[in-house]
């Protein structure tokens, strides 16, 4: 952290404690020595006479001041000889034994000091021959796992080279949603703009391992989809698949297919119903442009229509005419004749420029998606049944209906009107019919007892829908005209019963996009398996072991050092750590313009100056990115109190708050390493052996914090710090915890 304040020293230096006890130790020696002495005096005046005591007490009182030059004439060569030996005999074995476990559990090139006695030095010497003896063996077996690692390393760079090729974005989650794998054209299309293109700003990545593929696609979408999986799946469809149509961060529109990974086989014929699902993979395509052309395909239809209707006209009255009348001289005839050859030359040359302008519009479609009728049917009634409490049932249905839908907004049609009855009506029943009719299906949504008016009728179609608490932009109507389908009200007076009624084109099943598991064929750029077996992420972390969490390493580069006195951001940089990993290609890095001048101290430790800033985005656009980026994990930060008021005194301006739990590189190694001199960032990463890369910039000094970070863990284990409680509660009790900013 390049602009932050150098790191506060204590007075005393390393040991404070353990001078102060010692300071109190002497003091209560000297207290001890007046106290036995006035002790004596009155064991001694208790055997004498009357008047012997009264001669003696006014002798002692004069005394006393004589006897308390003695206790400190005692006590001044014991307090003159104790020091050294405390330094000898406690202070560097403590020291000894700090930097044993610096050798034994975070940097085995470290070597302990030799010092204080004559044992402890020879003790030194010994746990640095032992440290040679580890730190070879170490590097013997590090070199073995290499050797093992490179045919390994070798298939990798294969499936990661066959990954690369794919012309679809690939992610990976586990089943809380996870992100476990991911491929670079998914990272392409996943990012969202930082600002406008104006600025110059870069976008920031939306995707990582680790974060929430729910931050970027609606949970509800995806919780759909793999319900749809596990019906197909209960069916005995070997490589269930469910599509659907989704918006990236970006605003493209996406098309998704979702494809389950279930739990491994108990046994061999275990069925594949009866699997858990694990996780699920998620094939991205862009399909921006193609519902771009399929606008401009209607533009090209409506153009031809309006274009044709009036030349057609010409030319069939000129035929009419041409036809009433066979003895129409030649000339008129040959008029008649000139009119249908101009007005077909105009068509014609009509219809090629208007064929050539929309070539690209003629064969894209809008994206929906082949499913059984009866399975949608069985997707509403779980959707109402679940978030309604409405019954449901179910009369006749064709089971060989298949239709092309996005069967996602049918499902929040359908409970969209089941609510309605039920709130308006006190409607506690919904029933579904389903039969074909010609090429096309009527759908069925009946109940009883509740008739619409016209009105009523109209407006549910055309507001925008909510359902079950979730507001939903688009209406009934629209929906339904996506689907080229008709809807309308209807009562069966025989029995009394209302419905509407959807007559949807049917359509035949094709063949699914996906036949194999993605993961049998080819392996990303960026993975890590681990993650399937990681439970998911809650509020509730203080109880969860350091080694499980996932952090967001972060530094601020700032035009001073006084944040409460007006000083600015003007750079962030940000790393993530997810199974216990350094993921340096996840990163967060964006020059923020301050609205002020830097200083010239600040401009020359950091490199930047007014220059870089002018056109970069304020920070009221990078800290909310920088929020999304480290949404679900814990903070950490070397002398983390500097950078969190900056970002506490933006709160009001930006909005954003940042509640999730801190952990701070200087009071751990504070508390790790009392006894060692230099808690500074550069102290830390010599002593731990952190090769200190891009000091004194966001990223880089992000980055060396989170190497830092990530040595310091078993170190805190060997003291019993292993949840994040324990280290935040162990935190607060060194002395650096008390300095504000």
């Amino acid at each position: 952290m390049t602009s932050a304040p150098a790191t506060p020293k204590p007075a005393s230096g390393p040991g404070r404690r353990d001078w102060i006890r010692y300071a109190v130790l002497l003091g209560g020696a000297w207290l001890l020595l007046m106290v036995l002495f006035a002790l004596l005096l009155a064991i001694a005046g208790s055997t004498l006479s009357p008047e012997e005591r009264a001669l003696l007490l006014p002798i002692a009182q004069e005394r006393i001041g004589v006897a308390a030059i003695v206790a400190i004439v005692i006590v001044l060569p014991l307090g003159i000889a104790v020091p050294p030996l405390f330094r000898r005999y406690v202070v560097a074995p403590r020291q000894l034994a700090e930097a044993s476990r610096i050798v034994l559990s975070a940097n085995s090139a470290h070597r302990v000091a030799s010092q204080g006695s004559a044992e402890n030095r020879d003790l030194a010497a010994v746990i640095n021959q032992f440290a040679d003896a580890y730190q070879s063996l170490q590097q013997d077996v590090a070199q073995r796992v290499r050797e093992a690692n490179v045919r390994i390393e070798e298939e990798r760079n294969r499936l990661a080279a066959l990954m690369s090729e794919l012309a679809q974005s690939v992610v990976v989650c586990n089943v809380e949603g996870r992100v476990l794998l991911y491929n670079a054209r998914a990272d392409r299309l996943l990012r969202k703009p930082l600002a406008s293109a104006a600025t110059g700003a870069k976008s920031h990545r939306m995707i990582g391992l680790g974060r929430s593929v729910f931050a970027i696609f609606d949970r509800n979408l995806i919780i759909h989809g793999l319900e749809r999986t596990q019906e197909q799946s209960r069916r005995g469809d070997a490589a269930p698949v469910a599509s659907f149509v989704a918006t990236a961060p970006g605003g493209q529109l996406v098309r998704v297919q979702l494809a389950p990974v279930f739990a491994p086989r108990a046994a061999a014929d275990e069925p594949a119903a009866t699997r858990a699902i694990t996780g699920f993979v998620l094939i991205l395509e862009d399909i921006t442009r193609s519902i771009g052309r399929s606008g401009r395909r209607d533009k090209l239809l409506q153009t031809l229509t309006e274009g044709t209707r009036a030349s057609l006209a010409n030319m069939r009255a000129a035929v009419e005419t041409i036809t009433s009348f066979p003895d129409m001289e030649a000339a008129s005839q040959h008029r008649f004749l000139g009119i249908i050859r101009d007005e077909a030359g105009a068509l014609s040359a009509r219809l090629d420029r208007t064929a050539a302008e929309y070539a690209d519009s003629l064969t894209t479609e809008w994206p929906l998606e082949e499913m059984r009728g009866v399975d949608l049917i069985e997707a509403a009634q779980r959707r109402i049944e679940a978030a309604l409490q409405l019954r449901t049932k179910r009369e006749e249905i064709d089971e060989s209906i298949w239709l092309k839908v996005d069967s996602y907004s049918l499902v929040q049609a359908f409970a969209y009107v089941a609510r309605r009855l039920q709130e308006e009506f006190q409607i506690r029943e919904i029933r579904f019919a389903l039969a074909a009719a010609g090429a096309l299906a009527h759908l069925d949504l009946i109940w009883t007892g509740a008739p619409l008016g016209v009105e009523t009728q109209m407006a549910w179609q055309t507001e925008p829908m909510t359902a079950a608490g979730e507001a939903y932009p688009t209406a009934l109507a629209e929906i339904i005209a996506r689907h080229d389908a008709e809807i309308w009200y209807q009562i069966d007076k025989p029995t009394f019963r209302e419905f509407f009624r959807i007559a949807i084109p049917v359509t035949r099943p094709g063949e699914a996009a996906l036949h194999t598991p993605l993961a049998a064929e080819s392996r990303p750029e960026y993975y890590d398996f681990d993650l399937f077996h990681q439970p998911g992420q809650t509020p509730e972390l203080d109880n969860r072991p350091l080694t499980e969490l996932n952090y967001t390493v972060f530094d601020t580069e700032t035009t001073g050092l006084s944040p409460s006195d007006g000083d600015e951001i003007v750079s962030m940089g940000a790393v993530r750590i997810v199974n216990g990993r350094l993921l340096e290609h996840e990163v967060f890095e964006q020059l923020v313009d301050p609205g002020r001048r830097m200083s010239a101290k600040a401009a020359e430790i950091t490199g930047i100056d007014d220059a870089m800033l002018a056109g970069q985005p304020a920070i009221d656009t990078v800290l909310p990115a920088f929020h999304q980026f480290a949404e679900d994990t814990v903070l950490v930060a070397h002398n983390a109190a500097f950078d969190m008021r900056f970002l506490q005194l933006k709160e009001a301006s930006t909005g954003v708050r940042f509640t999730q739990p801190v952990l701070d590189t200087l009071l751990l190694s504070v508390l790790i390493h009392p006894s060692l001199e230099g808690h500074g960032l550069e102290a830390i990463a010599e002593r731990l052996g952190v090769n200190v890369i891009g000091r004194h910039t966001a990223l880089g000094d992000a980055i060396v914090t989170g190497q830092i970070f990530l040595r310091l863990v078993p170190l805190l284990a060997e003291r019993g710090i292993r949840t994040l409680k324990e280290a935040r509660d162990a935190s607060q009790t060194t002395y650096y915890a008390r300095i504000e900013y």
